[in-house]
């Protein structure tokens, strides 16, 4: 009798929508990237994105395999350090995520992305640019943004032909990152004929920059380079500025934050200017609707990359569609045929697993924020 009874309660609760009819199946994505220390606002920014995708599709609904799923993420920080980005994204396999949305930056996704192959488990970068990162001959490995190579084309032709620089110095913080930027700049200017009057090079930590600055100055550069990020670029131009350096400044996407603006302060005056990988968030298809949901739903303005964080986690969810599973097994094949309109534009992958309608903007600081040149 007993049992009948507890039969019969379990069929009324399925029937009336109770916890045994709304159960969907969870379906983890990962993210990985820098949720502490000197860059974290860059690391929160792309965690939020990619959350905003997550919520996005768990509100329209999905299915797979006859199943209805609930998409949920699962942040963990690398502190964008090499060392650490191995030992999360074990972390992150072991925990059973079925994809990974990252790493941030590139000096943390290349050695990542061995234990994602090793795995099987596809990972997107909406950020790391480093051309090494998709030749490695990786099968899981994708990113949804130009590489550095594009950069630091755009960055030579402007400063030559725009700026009318001939000696330009290049100083780089020696991660994957920074030293990548760097190296595609100076590669670039060498088949313009011409060579940097300087090469230096600092860490991602540094705060004092005042004796390679002084060393540079000596060279009479009319631009400085610098391969890294805002959050040694802001002091390295205050102490630009305090030797008396008149220098065009110039640098990558690293700087090209509201955060950069913020700790350079006064410092961000005469020429500074970057490239990003990417277009202008005002130029992007859904970019202003992007950005007003974003700032609503998280109470911060996007940073940098949040929109190719959000276009990361749909490349995985639509290769998901694709192959009507979750499973990376069956699902990773299926990137290769992703094609979606996504925030940044058409999001699809060449045989790299790079993107193939990877562009690069240029900027310059212009009363009181950073103004995309024509």
């Amino acid at each position: 009798m007993k049992r009948t009874v507890t039969l019969l309660a379990l069929a009324g609760m399925a029937l009336a929508g109770g916890p045994a009819a709304l159960a969907d199946t969870v379906v983890r994505i990962g993210f990985a990237g820098p949720l502490t220390g000197p860059v974290a606002h860059l690391g929160k920014d792309e965690q939020f994105g990619a959350q905003l995708a997550l919520d996005d599709a768990n509100a329209k609904g999905v299915t797979l395999g006859g199943q209805k799923v609930r998409f949920e993420l699962m942040a963990d920080d690398d502190q964008a350090d090499p060392r650490t980005a191995t030992t999360v994204a074990q972390r992150l396999v072991d925990a059973g995520v079925k994809g990974v949305v990252g790493h941030v930056t590139s000096g943390a996704a290349i050695p990542a992305s061995r234990i994602y192959e090793q795995a099987g488990i596809p990972s997107v970068t909406p950020s790391a640019t480093s051309p090494k990162l998709t030749r490695q001959g990786y099968r899981t490995t994708y990113r949804v943004i130009a590489n550095d190579l594009q950069q630091g084309t755009a960055m030579a032709r402007f400063a030559v032909e725009v700026l009318k620089a001939q000696r330009i110095a290049v100083i780089d913080d020696r991660t994957a990152y920074g030293q990548g930027l760097a190296d595609a700049l100076v590669d670039s200017l060498k088949q313009r004929g011409i060579a940097p009057v300087g090469r230096e090079f600092t860490n991602d930590k540094a705060t004092d920059f005042s004796a390679i600055l002084t060393k540079i100055k000596a060279a009479r550069p009319d631009a400085i380079f610098y391969g890294g990020m805002d959050a040694q670029g802001a002091p390295m131009l205050k102490q630009m500025k305090q030797l008396g350096i008149a220098a065009k400044y110039l640098s990558g996407d690293g700087v090209c934050t509201s955060e950069m603006i913020k700790l350079a302060g006064a410092a961000m005056s005469g020429d500074v200017y970057c490239t990003q990988a990417g277009i202008p968030m005002d130029k992007m298809p859904a970019g202003k609707a992007f950005n007003e949901r974003f700032t609503k739903r998280f109470n911060v303005p996007v940073q940098l990359y949040a929109p190719y964080s959000y276009d990361a986690a749909n490349a995985l969810i639509e290769a998901m569609k694709l192959a009507n599973s979750a499973e990376p097994a069956h699902y990773l094949p299926q990137l290769q045929k992703v094609g979606f309109k996504g925030v940044t534009g058409n999001i699809a992958f060449d045989r790299y697993g790079d993107s193939r309608d990877g562009g690069v903007a240029l900027y310059q600081f212009s009363a009181g924020k950073w103004d995309v040149r024509p």
